[in-house]
């Protein structure tokens, strides 16, 4: 099996307690993909490319942003935790903000069983999972993707019979917006090519009408394009900005929530 983690608290401290963790409650080494504070936007295309990547072998994807500012403070303790299932591959996440609205869209599940971290917790001291001091700590912390969200995939994982509500995911992404910047300056947007119209051998954005090529290899020298990416799942892959040579993020004032539809 494998485990993945997609995680927002990403600075070296919390990235090592929660690969520990991980490893202690598996038995594997997890993947770890970082995040800017607070970006939904980044985790949904993110966990797309890690199911894309483990192609529904047996496994558990961790998914975490969860501010406790703006928003989210009609929650009591930062958004709930909820699960579903690709294929093979449990998937347990933070449910507001954008972070799971990619997955209604690619069509990989309508529904997310949600947890309330409290019942679940009582219910594990009933069975004598575990001590009365440790539900406390966990349903108390302010680390909830290091106290609770690896326990209660690992009880998922072993087949335990856990407590939650079943609720619709969302698909709450209005337009498309750039959801990653790689190392050379290209942007992932959330956008498809079937989501698209493309005139005359281009595509009108937010900063303009730019052409579109299939593969970066077309684009001429100093460019800046619309291509299919390489990131996405199945046949369904995300358009990115590019400019050939040259770093389109800096170019154009791109960054990781910027419109462009």
């Amino acid at each position: 099996m494998f485990v993945s983690i997609i995680n927002d608290c990403a600075d070296d401290n919390a990235k090592v307690r929660q690969e520990l963790r991980a490893k202690v409650l598996f038995g594997e080494s997890p993947s770890f993909i970082g995040l800017s504070s607070f970006s939904g936007l980044s985790a949904a295309g993110s966990l797309i490319d890690v199911l894309d990547t483990t192609g529904g072998e047996e496994g558990v994807v961790l998914v975490n942003v969860a501010p406790r500012h703006g928003k989210a403070k009609k929650w009591k303790n930062g958004t709930p935790f909820g699960f579903f299932y690709y294929q093979k591959t449990l998937v347990c996440s933070t449910i507001d903000n954008e972070t799971l609205s990619l997955i209604k869209r690619f069509g990989i599940s309508e529904k997310v069983g949600v947890f309330d971290i409290e019942e679940v917790c009582n219910y594990q001291v009933v069975n004598k999972r575990i001590a009365p001091e440790l539900a406390d700590k966990i349903i108390n912390t302010q680390f909830r993707s290091f106290e609770f969200l690896p326990r209660v995939a690992k009880w998922l994982w072993e087949k335990e019979n856990i407590p939650f509500a079943e609720e619709k995911i969302e698909d709450i992404i209005d337009g498309g917006y750039v959801w990653w910047v790689d190392n050379f300056g290209n942007c992932k947007t959330t956008l498809i090519k079937e989501s698209v119209e493309i005139k005359e051998g281009g595509i009108e954005l937010e900063i303009g009408k730019l052409n579109f090529y299939e593969m970066l290899r077309d684009v001429p020298n100093g460019e800046t394009a619309v291509i299919v990416g390489s990131s996405g799942l199945d046949g369904k892959r995300f358009l990115e900005i590019v400019t050939q040579g040259e770093n389109t993020a800096q170019k154009l004032s791109l960054a990781v929530g910027s419109k462009i539809v």
